[in-house]
């Protein structure tokens, strides 16, 4: 069967076609710049070169039209018809307590996910609009939503209640549900097929490092806790988000600097983390170079970026009440020897202790990176969030048709 995976943002369509039987993409790409000027897509088959096509692009609608007529181009496509594309997996960010695992999409299903755009008022609107826009242009095939937070959902209450009225938690569903879902479960999966175990008797730990970042304790094959919490802002520190917060510092900044909601959110979500620490990015490879080069403002971004996962790591290794593997992944984990070793500096007393030359091997591939006779296995896993997501639209799927 061949699924096309689609994860929409705000602004941007990024997708990918899969073919199940034998798990490979046959084209990936990204419609960048939705409805406004210069909207451009970037398509790669996977057996030729990637190509960039401009075009007036006002909405999603338009932008999955897009990814339709070039996956079907004469020179650029890897299918002949549309009828080809026999069902289509959406991201979904946030499933709240309703969704505990991925759904066939109907118009029962759309309007109860609708009903949580205010648990993720950033991110759900935008899922929506990528799965109407699949309805309309490619109708009749079936539609699943894979939910970020279904992972999670068996965290216990002890890890997902804050200390704040209970009832707040019963009447607005305020609680810790956590994201990345489909990233730690891949993730967990591999480590555990490197260790030639299954994942059900192993207890791991998964980082994954990217713009946005999280951690989760997995005991077992189920997520036990996670960093990041009712949005994603909770946690590790990242590209422009705080992560873990005194609360009262934002209701003492919005009062000096006369913030609005709207501000403060912007704040913490856009202008904070390795940005807003640093002064120079985002990008951890440019903070990365720019410590090097004796940057102290750029060193304490990446100290405490560091130190926070430390931190986190031991404190999963306590939930766990052990640890046997350890794994980096996403864009930051995957790349940066310089984090996985400063994160993984003197933490002798877990048993994790890296390999220094696989450490710096291990660029962008999957690598066992611990060093010889250590307990515990660190490794490096990419991730592959739209593999999960086209395997769960296989299943349903198939079970519908059963």
């Amino acid at each position: 069967m061949k699924i096309l995976v689609i994860n929409c943002g705000s602004s941007s369509v990024k997708y990918q076609l899969i073919d199940t039987e034998t798990e490979t993409a046959l084209a990936k790409g990204l419609v960048a710049r939705i409805g406004m000027s210069a909207s451009v897509l970037t398509h790669k088959p996977h057996d030729r070169p990637e190509v960039k096509v401009s075009g007036e692009i006002l909405d999603h609608i338009v932008a999955i039209e897009y990814v339709v007529s070039i996956l079907l181009s004469e020179n650029h496509g890897v299918i002949k018809d549309r009828s080809e594309i026999q069902a289509v997996g959406h991201r979904v960010v946030h499933g709240g307590e309703r969704f505990s695992e991925s759904v066939l999409i109907t118009k029962e299903m759309l309007a109860e996910i609708r009903s949580l755009i205010d648990l993720a008022p950033l991110h759900n609107p935008h899922n929506i609009r990528g799965i109407n826009a699949c309805m309309k242009t490619l109708p009749n095939i079936p539609q699943v939503a894979v939910f970020d937070t279904a992972f999670h959902h068996q965290i216990p209450p002890y890890a997902y209640v804050y200390g704040i009225p209970y009832i707040l938690y019963k009447r607005y569903g305020i609680r810790r549900y956590g994201f990345h879902g489909t990233s730690h479960m891949y993730v967990s999966e591999r480590a555990a097929a490197m260790m030639g175990k299954p994942v059900s008797e192993l207890r791991l730990i998964t980082a994954h490092l990217g713009n946005g970042c999280s951690i989760t304790a997995i005991d077992r094959g189920k997520s036990v806790d996670t960093s990041m919490g009712f949005t994603p802002l909770e946690g590790l520190l990242m590209g422009t988000r705080s992560g873990d917060l005194d609360p009262a510092i934002i209701l003492h900044i919005m009062a000096r600097e006369e913030l609005s909601l709207h501000e403060a959110n912007t704040l913490l979500n856009k202008h904070s983390g390795l940005a807003g620490i640093s002064g120079v990015s985002s990008d951890m490879r440019e903070i990365t170079k720019e410590a090097a080069g004796n940057n102290t403002n750029a060193k304490l971004a990446l100290d405490i970026f560091c130190y926070r996962l430390r931190k986190y790591i031991a404190s999963y290794a306590a939930a766990l009440n052990g640890v046997d593997g350890l794994v980096f992944t996403a864009g930051i984990g995957e790349n940066s020897p310089e984090v996985r070793a400063q994160a993984c500096a003197k933490m002798d007393f877990l048993g994790i202790r890296l390999d220094e030359t696989k450490n710096r091997q291990a660029i962008a591939k999957e690598m066992d990176i611990s060093a010889p006779g250590t307990k515990v296995r660190v490794m490096v896993v990419p991730t592959n969030e739209e593999l999960v997501i086209a395997r769960d639209t296989l299943r349903l799927v198939q079970k519908q048709k059963a």
